[in-house]
């Protein structure tokens, strides 16, 4: 079957926009269906026991405190602290258990005999089984009594401060404010155990797991479970059958035409979209310093090593670990997108001998906004943190609080502009490609990648602290999933794609048709993907086949390109005087990584069965650690080494420093992963499974022998990708100062590969 490139474009522009309309149409059941907020909660003698602005304060409180990144909220946020659902529907059990035992036994509910336990636990469930019609909702005394006591186990936790739990003292301000972040905690608990109307499950789908409250894994989850799984069988088969069924040129060896560094001028422009590398760099040394403090905060939970006992001062109040984990994951970002936008400014002179005017001041201008965005948005989430914003300003200028989306709304503003800068420099820097090409062309596939990542980060402008939790899970998602599995993935497969072309292994027709196909598979399943996130937070059911059919099919394309990466590299192995072996080892690894992240440990636990009790667990920090460093983090340090090779002088080239980073990162990776993090998390599965999913997130849990020693065999894999990232910026540093002088009038004739590409029409 041949596929013609207009074709395929044609095909695409389809799928995204059937997507958009799936997912737009899921926005709307999203304001219809998410879990109400109450008028008020009302006591068996009517009194008022929360109000529904309690409970949006509350949530303002869990926001504009960071806790998201100390524990998590219905499943999602960060794994060291308790996940709030969980914890308050458990709270609840234990306390209305001991409100029934004294009420009825006089004794305390542990004394009783199993008889009466029995009997105990019976009423306790029987009064959660229960639905609502609307206005107030009506606890039982039971359920009064169990509610005041966690506020009061909030307030100690959360605002007086527990160090056995990793809790800063006065990390929520004020006695009032952990009171109400209390009511918002246990509101989610009580739509986790109340069932829809007209319906014989909770608005959460039974999650989380808790048998003593009457939740357990609904039929759909089983069900759907097993129809992916032989989805999985029949869109492999289906997939093996389009890929060999279209017609894509082979890479090959013989007549092979690759562009030597010293063949290639550097311009202007590329010398200034350089120095987005070391700005990168910095910003991933930070990231990986971090990282290996909030695995040690497992561990010691108040110290480091003991210094607390040498100078007396706990680092958990310089750095609690929700400010440290905020930063970590903003870094990760943020080195990542700004070594992806400096590479998509380096390649288009590389293509085009094109140097528009000012190209190079105007870059300059973007590296300064960016640093500018960097520095505010980080320092805005620390004077949030600290309760240096007052008044409406947190969530604008400081910290918003939600996981990937800590930053301010002008910080996200500031990068949304920066995006657009961006595409408007690409063009500049592309004019020549895009007057040659059709409106289906690789230069064009760039702009329509980065025109998407900027569209689905708009979502993130779509909510306030005042929406519902389960409608700004609905919008976060878009951002935080889409990104990844959409619209960033596009980008970096036509990004790899015009690299191909510079380095002419590929023309660039042949180019555009294999960057469609894959493009196609990426966006024809990544985009609703994203629903397998919407089964647990107090989204509709319709989620559960949706999600699982699309997060199954997931895996397909990562397969493809695998596949692709091994077969391109297999080739240039026969070719001795290939001179881009390095840059192609970190898109190998990209693909293997991203393929046991992204793919295998993200089909196994997005299961629907499997997802049920293990999210919120080590194993997705495990798919999470292993997909998004393998799949962007290789890829945009492989960009790095084929940036630098082209940019210094052939007999000053020096790659041992980055390989042995290469190594040092892999390694360290795999360590990680395979001998800390994933045993853990089977650990954690087990746990839950067996107990309850507030069990399995339990400072319990985590402090048994047996996982402490697990958390301690994360140091060396830790370390090795600290001192590779050490390496890594030093080699940077060295590099710098063997740059090549870029040309003062660049044309088209200073460029080996331009003509060819420019030619190739």
């Amino acid at each position: 079957m041949q596929l013609e490139r207009k074709t395929i474009a044609k095909v695409i522009a389809i799928a995204f926009l059937f997507n958009l309309i799936v997912m737009g149409g899921g926005a709307w059941f999203a304001y219809q269906e998410a879990p109400p907020i109450p008028d008020e909660v009302v006591g068996p003698n009517g009194e008022t026991l929360v109000t529904d602005e309690a409970i949006k304060d509350g949530k303002k409180s869990f926001q504009k405190n960071g806790l998201m990144n100390h524990g998590s909220i219905l499943g999602n946020g960060a794994y060291y602290g308790t996940d709030y659902t969980a914890d308050g529907l458990d709270l609840k059990v234990q306390f209305m258990r001991e409100y029934y035992a004294q009420e009825r036994y006089e004794a305390d509910y542990e004394s009783l005999s199993s008889e009466r336990q029995a009997a105990v636990g019976d009423v306790v469930t029987q009064d959660l089984e229960s639905e609502y019609d609307g206005g107030a909702i009506e606890y039982s005394a039971a359920e009064v009594y169990a509610h005041e006591q966690v506020r009061e186990e909030y307030v100690d936790r959360y605002h007086e401060g527990s160090h056995e739990r990793g809790v800063p003292e006065g990390m929520i301000d004020s006695e009032a404010d952990a009171e109400r972040f209390a009511d918002f905690a246990m509101w989610t608990a009580w739509f986790s155990h109340t069932d829809r109307p007209n319906s014989d499950h909770s608005y959460s789908n039974e999650w989380p797991y808790q048998p003593d409250a009457g939740n357990d894994a609904t039929g759909a989850a089983m069900t759907w479970s097993v129809i992916a799984m032989i989805l999985l069988v029949g869109g492999a088969g289906g997939g093996i059958w389009l890929y060999n069924a279209v017609k894509l040129p082979e890479p090959s060896s013989k007549g092979l035409s690759v562009p030597k560094p010293g063949e290639v001028s550097v311009f202007p422009s590329q010398r200034a979209a350089l120095r987005f590398i070391p700005v990168a760099a910095g910003l991933f040394l930070a990231q990986v310093l971090l990282g290996g403090l909030l695995a040690h905060f497992y561990i010691e939970r108040a110290g480091f090593f003991g210094i607390e006992e040498i100078f007396g001062i706990h680092i958990l109040q310089i750095l609690p670990f929700a400010l440290a984990k905020t930063w970590h994951i903003d870094l990760g970002i943020l080195w990542i997108a700004a070594t992806w936008l400096g590479a998509g400014l380096f390649l288009p002179p590389l293509l085009t001998g094109h140097e528009p005017k000012n190209q190079s001041t105007y870059i300059n201008v973007l590296l300064g906004a960016i640093v500018v965005v960097t520095v505010g948005g980080l320092g805005g989430i620390w004077l949030g943190a600290n309760g240096y914003i007052d008044g409406e300003l947190w969530w604008i200028i400081g910290n918003e609080g939600l996981e990937y989306l800590e930053v301010g709304k002008l910080w996200q503003l500031g990068l949304l502009a920066g995006f657009g800068l961006w595409a408007v420099l690409s063009i500049r820097g592309l004019k020549p490609l895009l007057d040659r090409e059709p409106v289906y062309g690789l230069a064009h596939m760039i702009l329509y990648a980065g025109g998407s990542i900027a569209l689905l980060f708009t979502a993130g402008f779509f909510f306030t602290p005042d929406t519902n939790i389960a409608v700004t899970e609905f919008w976060r998602w878009w951002v935080v999933h889409m990104w990844v599995e959409g619209a960033f993935e596009f980008f970096i497969v036509a990004i790899v794609g015009l690299t191909l072309v510079s380095m002419n292994l590929l023309r660039r027709r042949s180019a555009e048709k294999a960057v469609a196909l894959q493009a196609l598979l990426v966006m024809s399943t990544g985009v609703i993907g994203v629903s397998h996130h919407y089964w647990w937070v107090g989204m509709p059911d319709m989620w559960v086949p949706i999600g699982s059919v699309f997060s199954t099919l997931e895996l397909l394309p990562l397969v493809f390109i695998l596949y692709e990466a091994l077969g391109q590299y297999s080739v240039l192995s026969e070719s001795d005087g290939f001179p881009y072996k390095l840059p192609f080892m970190f898109i190998i690894a990209s693909g293997v990584w991203n393929f046991v992240g992204a793919g295998v440990l993200g089909f196994f636990i997005n299961l629907p069965l499997i997802n049920y009790y293990e999210h919120g667990t080590y194993l997705t920090v495990g798919h999470a650690h292993a997909a998004m460093f393998g799949a962007f983090g290789f890829l945009a340090l492989g960009m790095v080494t084929y940036m630098l090779q082209l940019s210094i002088e052939p007999e000053r080239w020096d790659g041992s420093w980055l390989r042995a980073a290469f190594w040092c990162w892999n390694i360290g990776l795999a360590l990680m992963v395979f001998v800390s993090v994933l045993p853990v998390g089977f650990l954690q599965l087990e746990a839950v499974f067996t107990e309850s999913y507030a069990a399995g997130r339990s400072l319990a849990f985590y402090n048994q022998p047996l996982i402490q020693n697990l958390f301690w065999a994360r140091l060396p894999g830790d370390t090795l990708i600290i001192v590779g990232t050490v390496i890594y910026a030093a080699d940077l540093v060295r590099k710098r100062f063997v740059l090549r002088q870029s040309e003062d009038d660049p044309s088209v004739d200073d460029m080996a590969v331009a003509e060819g590409v420019l030619s190739d029409d």
